[in-house]
């Protein structure tokens, strides 16, 4: 009895849990067989396909798992609208050598100057990259560790959160919070203290850092704790949301 070499092709990719293999295995054998190409050809473009579709789902997983309030990339931003320090060192950042070396980055200024978008742009561009990313806010991160904590599953907590490659805490500073959250956010931060990068997005300068602790021996860890060999960046100047609201009106009034 002759083989349905096609129905055990389809039959073996769902064993082995290929699905593009199986979608698309007689397009390839087609091209191959019109190409007069190898075997070894044939088989290499096969499985590339296959392996092509698996990076892309992968990276959509991580960008979907990050939890990132919206989509904001890199390539969206406009440099030359950044504060001095920024641009100086955008660059640099931008080749995420700060998560291989586990160093955090802390952006700090007033608001609307970008640094929202550069975090999530940095996240983004980690998660493609093959980095293990979230992204939270700091009032956030603290409900969430509480919450953990009267469920009882503040461990397994823990053992996610210092094993993320990146953590992105924005927004430190909008929003002050009692001793015992400033405990636990100092706590969960120094887990990942010259281990993983975590970036903080801040309004204040180290100076009123004591208005959020309401402690200065915690203030000053944390500063500590958070600055070491960390890229800090001058986020201070002319509003960059504003900018793009103000052009958002002018493009709507061409309409």
């Amino acid at each position: 009895m002759r083989r349905n070499w096609s129905e055990e092709v389809v039959q073996f990719s769902k064993e082995l849990r290929l699905p593009v293999i199986r979608q698309h295995f007689k397009e390839h054998v087609k091209d191959a067989s019109n190409r007069d190409a190898s075997y070894e050809e044939f088989l290499a473009l096969l499985l590339q396909q296959e392996t092509d579709s698996r990076q892309e789902t992968a990276r959509y997983n991580r960008i979907r798992r990050a939890e990132f309030p919206y989509k904001k990339y890199l390539e969206d931003l406009s440099v030359l609208d950044l504060p001095e320090d920024a641009q100086k060192k955008y660059k640099r950042l931008k080749t995420l050598d700060f998560i291989k070396e586990g160093r955090n980055v802390i952006l700090a200024g007033n608001p609307g100057t970008g640094k929202t978008h550069i975090s999530i742009g940095l996240g983004i561009e980690a998660c493609m990259r093959g980095y293990k990313v979230w992204f939270t806010t700091v009032p956030l991160l603290i409900n969430r560790i509480k919450e953990c904590r009267s469920e009882r599953t503040l461990r397994s907590f823990q053992n996610r959160f210092e094993k993320y490659d990146l953590v992105i805490a924005d927004e430190m500073g909008y929003i002050s919070f009692d001793k015992e959250g400033a405990e636990l956010l100092f706590t969960h931060l120094s887990l990942r203290a010259g281990q993983h990068s975590t970036i903080i997005t801040t309004n204040l300068s180290f100076e009123r850092w004591g208005e959020i602790f309401q402690d200065p021996v915690m203030t000053a860890a944390m500063i500590d704790r958070l600055s070491h060999q960390a890229y800090i960046v001058n986020m201070n100047g002319n509003s960059y949301r504003l900018k793009e609201t103000k052009q958002w009106i002018k493009d709507q009034q061409l309409v």
